[in-house]
């Protein structure tokens, strides 16, 4: 019995929702990946599907199962490439989750050129904007504005970024400057999903949080920018995704007395990943062009690097 080709087999499945998927993926037919699904079951003594004629779900025992399997898979597929890898150069395989707009606007450009120095490298980047375990995934390495804290995973801080409020002028001449973060409760706000609802601000007597209600909430910053632009309503952007709406004065930046709280680009990695020559040399290689790159944005202000954790 194959138990290594049953687990790969048990990830995909779990992974894209449904046996015929996962035979389209790894290239067998559907009867081949239930017959694998069959024998791991009988293997852990636990049903880790609950199927229908609509979907495939993961049980308790599954779900268990797929949290420890990633991570055991990544870790086999790297055990068999580092039998044949030449240790003066770097080679062998990353994962990686990254966010959508940054990835589109520049970190898709700074993976290639990483790719383009590092023949024997090969990435799989996947656009993910809202907060995941990359170990629970088995991925590499998580890139995301986000705070978040996930056992056994070591974030490195990569880049600050500060996010600025906008809007565009019509809709300022239309609903007024709000003068106070509080003002915003009156306004229409568009939200970026994965931050939420409660906008924090610095201000002389210390942070202000405001709970703003959203007209638009979207897991995409450039569908916020468009509609920013539209004059739907106030809306919080870096300012890489800002700058040119705002050359072109199509936004007005507001509460300039109030600025956002800065948050930092992190790179997630699984203790097991961030021990890897390639993935250690990848951090350093994105920590050093994003900071350029949020310094040509304006997003220079002097800051202190908080500690990797």
């Amino acid at each position: 019995m194959d138990v290594l080709g049953n687990l790969k087999t048990f990830l995909a499945v779990a992974s894209y929702g449904g046996f015929s998927e996962a035979a389209r993926k790894l290239h067998v037919v559907p009867s081949v990946v239930a017959k694998r699904i069959g024998q791991l079951e009988k293997t852990v003594g636990s049903r880790l599907f609950e199927r229908s004629t609509r979907s495939v779900v993961l049980t308790e025992a599954g779900q268990q199962l797929q949290t420890r399997a990633a991570g055991l898979m990544a870790d086999f597929d790297d055990l068999v490439s580092s039998v044949k890898r030449d240790d003066s150069k770097l080679e062998g395989h990353i994962r990686i989750m990254a966010p959508t707009t940054l990835t589109m606007v520049y970190l898709g450009q700074v993976l290639n050129a990483f790719l383009e120095k590092h023949e024997r490298i090969t990435m799989e980047v996947a656009l993910v904007d809202l907060s995941s375990n990359p170990q629970e995934q088995g991925f590499d390495m998580a890139i995301s504005g986000r705070t978040a804290s996930y056992e056994g995973v070591i974030d490195v801080p990569l880049c600050p970024v500060r996010p600025m409020l906008f809007a565009a002028p019509a809709y300022v001449a239309v609903k007024g400057e709000p003068a106070h973060p509080r003002e915003l409760i009156d306004h229409s706000c568009l939200v970026f999903a994965p931050t939420g609802i409660n906008w924090q601000f610095q201000s002389a007597r210390g942070a202000i949080s405001v709970e703003v209600k959203p007209r638009l909430l979207a897991d995409d910053n450039r569908t916020l920018l468009d509609a920013a632009t539209r004059g739907m309503g106030v809306v919080a952007l870096p300012l890489y995704v800002a700058r040119d709406a705002l050359a072109a004065g199509a936004l007005q930046p507001l509460l300039a007395r109030f600025p956002l709280q800065e948050t930092w680009f992190r790179a997630y990695m699984p203790r097991r990943s961030h021990k890897l020559v390639r993935v250690q040399a990848l951090v350093d290689w994105l920590g050093s062009h994003l900071e350029k790159f949020m310094a040509a944005q304006g997003e220079s202000q002097t800051r202190s690097r908080p500690k990797s954790r």
